[in-house]
């Protein structure tokens, strides 16, 4: 049951949060905790006096103590879990200094901070947060989420934690992953944190180092497959939908032998979308608007090779098919100008077998016949962005180093502006460091990351590097899921967030060099998204709520800002 409500006073209109707890109860629960800063009225009504120190402090005064903590601490990790203890401390007063400091604590609370915690998870553990369900609970799934406190939860994010990031099967550990994701969600978009449920289907790990580890706090058994793990997915489904009927899923870090299948299963029976493809489709897209924009170009004239052809891969490329399209440029012509090289060469059809997703970009032999290669079964990177002359060169390998400087010169030898777009992350899964970039391309190339980087001097020129990151995306998307409560997730709400993501980039920032807006944006850019999604989701008819007049008014009255309310105590009734 709830232990509170947001009210107002029908006499003076103010706010004020309505509370069932009391005492130790009420001060040990991190959406309701204020800390110091419960008045002298509220401690006397709430059971609080002689609780807490006498002095009664504002919430400025609390972010100065916060940061005074904050600076103290000497590695990224140990501020990161800092802020996890504030986090399940006092949630109100965590979302306030994340608002006021998020360029500086977004990598310190996802990527890349969050994939050395993912890993060290059992070891860095103080508080559970969220919800696990093992094989051996396959058949309680309904018994745990009715032990769920939460009973208005609007979004989901949930793992099966076997690709997290780069960083390949991370077990229990992956749950870091959903409470970074919900933690955006909020500082970014303004869903309510109390409305929001990370999960870890825990399913066991083939991570021999994990189960090695006498402190792994995870499921001790091989992985699940087959059968049983399609069984489990079934169950956990129809759990969420019978507890939360208009919830938001998100599938987020599943391997690519589940995440197309498992999208493609359930997007039709659950409002439910994976980021890592449709996400890093259009964050990747919107960059691509603003680099093409700049050069004055369509998406039909670019020819675009991807390095790495898995989920990420496949939804930049499904994303730029259907802009082309929207340009008039058929299907074919359109997946035409994509090229796919992963681990075993370029992506080629009548060979090796090839998954779904691939399919659609392989290329023909009769192509390549003519090209000089060392070996026509392995075309290599390099060979294929010599022959192909490639305008973006987009990398989601996860595989460090690869955009090397042949084939950066090459690039830059047949294209004035070459955009390359090096999107693994954690920072040291990069193919390509933006200073080589820009260095082997004379200084010529636009360059986004998918993990943050540092500004790159080049010949007297400070260039700022953008970063292709999700962050952009699902926040928005999902706030106008909740306001609206679609009924679905479609891919044309996707191009809505990657449009409107390109529209706020800004003449400055393609004068400084970065396809994206400054992450100290992010909350704008969110609620920028989030309008257009909406305005997406009513030309649809997918909307569950009566066609809105005042789309962004809408939008308006479904963000959070964290401050604190003042409180009365209601009994249950």
């Amino acid at each position: 049951m709830n232990e509170f409500h947001i009210r107002s006073d029908v006499r003076t209109q103010q706010r004020y949060l309505a509370v069932s707890a009391k005492g130790v109860h009420l001060k040990d629960h991190p959406l309701l905790n204020k800390g110091t800063a419960f008045s002298a009225e509220e401690r006397e009504q709430l059971g609080l006096l002689g609780i807490l120190p006498p002095k009664i402090s504002n919430i400025d005064e609390q972010l100065a103590r916060v940061r005074e903590a904050y600076s103290q601490k000497g590695t990224n990790l140990e501020r990161f879990v800092y802020l996890v203890a504030l986090q399940d401390r006092n949630e109100t007063l965590f979302y306030r200094f994340m608002l006021e400091n998020i360029e500086e604590l977004l990598p310190i609370v996802y990527t890349p901070v969050v994939g050395e915690a993912c890993q060290k998870y059992s070891h860095i553990y103080r508080r559970g947060r969220g919800i696990w369900i093992t094989p051996e609970h396959a058949d309680r799934i309904d018994a745990i989420l009715e032990n769920v406190p939460q009973e208005d939860v609007r979004v989901i994010v949930v793992t099966d934690s076997e690709r997290i990031l780069g960083l390949g099967d991370q077990g229990a550990g992956g749950m870091g992953i959903p409470i970074g994701k919900l933690t955006i969600y909020t500082a970014a978009a303004g869903i309510y944190t109390g409305q929001t449920l990370p999960v870890c289907l825990d399913v066991g790990t083939d991570n021999t180092a994990l189960l090695a580890d006498p402190m792994y706090l995870g499921w001790r058994k091989p992985r699940l497959r087959g059968p049983a793990y399609d069984e489990l997915i079934e169950k956990f489904v129809a759990a969420v939908k019978k507890r939360w009927p208009g919830v938001l899923l998100q599938w987020e870090d599943f391997a690519n032998t589940n995440a197309f299948r498992l999208l493609a299963q359930y997007q039709e029976a659950i409002c439910s979308f994976n980021d890592d493809i449709q996400g890093t489709g259009a964050v990747a897209l919107s960059g691509m608007i603003a680099a093409i924009r700049s050069k004055k170009e369509r998406m039909s004239d670019q020819k675009v090779v991807f390095f790495g052809a898995g989920e990420a891969a496949s939804g930049i490329a499904e994303q730029c098919v259907t802009l082309m399209k929207a340009e008039g440029t058929s299907e074919s012509d359109a997946r035409r100008r994509i090229w796919f090289v992963d681990s075993k060469g370029l992506v080629l059809a009548g060979g090796r077998p090839l998954p779904d997703h691939k399919k659609p970009y392989a290329r023909d032999n009769g192509e390549v016949a003519s090209w000089k290669v060392v070996n026509p079964a392995t075309i290599t990177l390099l060979e294929t962005v010599q022959h192909v002359h490639p305008t973006i060169l987009v990398g989601t390998s996860g595989t460090p180093g690869t955009f090397t400087e042949p084939i950066i010169h090459s690039m830059a030898r047949h294209c004035t502006q070459p955009v390359i777009l090096p999107l693994s992350n954690p920072t040291s899964k990069t193919e390509c460091a933006p200073a080589h970039a820009l260095e082997w391309s004379e200084g010529r190339a636009l360059v986004a990351t998918g993990s943050p980087f540092p500004s790159v001097d080049y010949n007297g020129r400070k260039v700022r590097i953008g970063q292709a990151n999700n962050a952009f995306i699902f926040p928005g998307v999902g706030l106008a899921i909740v306001a609206t409560k679609a009924k679905k997730v479609t891919q044309g709400m996707f191009r809505a967030a990657a449009s409107a993501l390109a529209d706020a980039v800004t003449p400055r920032d393609l004068s400084e060099g970065s396809l994206y807006p400054s992450v100290s944006r992010i909350r704008e850019v969110a609620r920028k998204v989030a309008i257009e999604v909406a305005r997406h989701v009513f030309e649809e008819k997918l909307a569950g709520v009566p066609d809105s007049k005042d789309v962004v008014k809408l939008i308006d009255a479904s963000i959070w800002f964290p401050e604190y309310l003042p409180y009365r105590y209601e009994p249950r009734g």
